[in-house]
């Protein structure tokens, strides 16, 4: 077996990159393919792939994992993190003004509002404190979950889950209570 590329790349070998390039090329191509959009996006992907192991050959570690280990992690952190960013960037597209057409928003009585914010409110009040004292933070005092956490000494993750669990909890009970009403009967 040849040894290891890497460091012959660090140590500013010339040689060893287009060798690197034929050794691992299939590896990377083949990561890039099954973790891109498109031939193109997989291409451009390669290159980088490449350009990032020429920069980072020094930080390989032979007693850590073998060279083709390190090319492959590499190779997938890069196109884990293009696909991240790709999905970030929203694609724009004009709107087309003159096709909008606007409807008029649905009209709830003061009355329909009232039962439905008090529904809202019996909700709120059957979740467990820790969940409703998150939402209520969130949604009266419009706190970020970062300062929930710091505010209540909770965990940011437990923050997180609390408000998720809360509002799966709410909405199932909105949807229950809705439901319990009568057919046909309105509030006026």
């Amino acid at each position: 077996m040849q040894g290891p590329l890497l460091p012959r790349i660090a140590n500013g070998d010339s040689t060893a990159l287009d060798e690197c390039i034929e050794r691992y090329g299939g590896l990377v191509w083949s990561l890039a393919r099954r973790l891109s959009p498109s031939v193109a996006d997989a291409e451009d992907a390669v290159q980088e792939i490449f350009v990032d192991l020429w920069k980072n050959a020094d930080r390989f570690r032979d007693e850590v994992a073998g060279e083709p280990t390190f090319v492959a992690m590499l190779a997938r952190r890069r196109l884990i993190d293009r696909l991240r960013k790709s999905r970030r960037e929203l694609e724009s597209q004009p709107i087309d003004e003159s096709a909008l057409q606007y409807a008029a928003p649905p009209q709830t009585s003061p009355a329909e509002l009232a039962e439905e914010g008090s529904r809202a409110k019996a909700c709120l009040e059957g979740l467990r404190s820790d969940e409703r004292k998150v939402l209520e933070l969130s949604i009266y005092h419009g706190l970020a979950q970062t300062r929930i956490a710091e505010q209540t000494g909770l965990p940011l993750g437990t923050v997180k889950t609390h408000a998720r669990r809360g509002l799966s909890q709410l909405r199932d009970c909105m949807q229950v209570r809705s439901r319990r009403r009568p057919k046909g009967v309105q509030v006026l």
